[in-house]
């Protein structure tokens, strides 16, 4: 059986993989993307801005 990582290679060395990394290159360069994903991370990491939601430690 193959293994995760020898899959992954195979799946980023396509044509459709190919589009998808390039695809997600230009939204890290974008910085209203970036600023999305942050606060999508902020939020599972229960530091959002939400009602109830604790403050950040140390910040």
């Amino acid at each position: 059986m193959a293994s995760l990582f020898s899959k992954l290679v195979r799946i980023a060395r396509s044509p459709q993989g190919r589009r998808a990394i390039e695809q997600a290159r230009r939204a890290a360069k974008d910085p209203r993307t970036r600023q999305q994903a942050k606060e999508a991370v902020d939020r599972l990491r229960g530091r959002g801005k939400g009602p109830g939601a604790p403050p950040p430690a140390g910040r």
